[in-house]
């Protein structure tokens, strides 16, 4: 990678990392206010969701205001929205401030994935290994968000915590504004790849009519029912895993019993941390199973492994601590496997030439509508067990595994 290529990488990577730290701190924080205020998980649930789903809602128009304004101007206000969002959050006396800096933080958010994606397809030359580490960043984000939150929580009040996750963000607008790097680069030297906006709201719809083909349309119901499961199995997962998990002093000897900082260490939140950090290798396995196999294939077994998972995550759990570390590093794994399999699959059934709007699409899907998975786990939470939750959950990748062979047939 040459200087300019690696200025967009790091560009693009550190506000994909704080992206997804922010979208994963949320579940850690759902485990406080669980507590703090009288709500139960269905309303709490929706709150979130409404948050994530607005995270997957501003794709399509944030993919326009991208090819109108710009993909650095567009990541650096993400940024700035995002630490905004966090210090309104800051601040909240209760469950509607909570809502709003959750809606605002999704808003923010919105922006970034077709910005950052796009910055990297039209200035980085070396795209292959751009989006390589592209999606380790985010990956790293992804893990490292609810480990720093719990841990800053052993010592310091939620609201404080909050207040303390906008630094970050306020100092990588310093970072964006400061930055330089031709965004064109690729666009120059492989023969002018560029695409230009829809000249009108009707060539949109035209563009979009013509992308959903009987295939593309498969393949994002298939991102679909990924999106649903991803956030409905993970947003209650840290309060769930924290009824399965005796106090630390029974694993760790450091902690005096009853002491206040035993009484703050979420054993949960760390193993939540830990699954989410297998999930780097699940994306490094599935990125290369998409060269080897048939990305039909590799989706067939990635759901039904997730569908066995949802099914044997709570026996394993009241197993013990070992069925349930193997049982969390299969989910963890697994998760964040199939990602690299879809994006592929949005590929191989999207012409080139609206590359750009097909992942659009595939975020709406993904975040927006998979945003309800958070709501509908709430809601189960609150009328069946645990357990019935899980089962229940489990429907969703095996209609995955239903629309993944149907792109089978197709294809053949």
């Amino acid at each position: 990678m040459n200087g300019n290529d690696r200025a967009i990488v790091t560009f693009t990577g550190i506000a994909h990392a704080l992206v997804h730290t922010y979208e994963l701190s949320i579940p850690i924080f759902v485990v406080v206010w669980l507590t703090e205020f009288p709500v139960t998980t269905a309303l709490l649930g929706t709150v979130v969701a409404v948050g994530y789903a607005l995270f997957g809602l501003g794709a399509l128009p944030g993919g326009v205001l991208v090819d109108r304004f710009g993909s650095n101007r567009l990541v650096t206000l993400c940024l700035a929205g995002m630490g905004g969002s966090f210090l309104l959050l800051s601040v909240a006396p209760g469950i509607p401030t909570i809502a709003l800096a959750l809606g605002l933080w999704g808003v923010a958010a919105s922006t970034y994935h077709p910005a950052g994606l796009a910055l990297i397809s039209t200035g980085v030359e070396d795209r292959g290994a751009g989006f390589a580490y592209h999606g380790m960043a985010g990956n790293t984000g992804i893990a490292l968000g609810p480990l720093l939150t719990a841990l800053l929580l052993l010592a310091f009040d939620w609201r404080l915590v909050a207040a303390m996750l906008v630094v970050p963000a306020f100092l990588a607008v310093a970072y964006a504004v400061t930055a330089e790097f031709d965004a064109t680069a690729a666009v120059s030297t492989d023969g002018g790849d560029s695409s230009e906006p829809p000249a009108s709201l009707g060539q949109f719809f035209t563009d979009s009519r013509a992308l959903f083909t009987a295939g593309f349309t498969v393949a994002i119901l298939v991102v679909m029912m990924n999106g649903l499961f991803y956030r409905g199995f993970l947003t209650f997962l840290p309060d769930v895993l924290g009824g399965f998990l005796p106090p630390v002093t029974d694993y760790v000897r450091l902690f005096e019993p009853g002491s206040p900082l035993a009484e703050e260490f979420d054993l949960a939140s760390y193993l939540y941390a830990g699954l989410l950090t297998v999930g780097i290798g699940g994306q490094y396995v599935g990125g290369k199973l998409t060269d080897r196999i048939p990305v039909e294939l590799g989706l067939l077994a990635m759901f039904a492994g997730l569908a066995v998972v949802s099914v044997l995550f709570i026996p394993a759990a009241g197993a013990g601590l070992g069925p349930l570390l193997a049982v969390s590093v299969a989910l963890g794994f697994l998760l964040f496997a199939i990602q690299p399999l879809y994006q592929a699959t949005i590929a191989e059934y999207s012409p080139p030439g609206d590359r750009g709007l097909s992942y659009g699409y595939t975020y709406l899907a993904n975040f927006g509508v998979g945003a309800a998975g958070a709501a509908l786990a709430g809601y189960l939470l609150t009328v069946v067990d645990v357990q019935g939750t899980f089962l229940a959950l489990a429907v969703l990748p095996a209609v995955g595994i239903g629309f993944a062979a149907l792109l089978w047939r197709l294809k053949e």
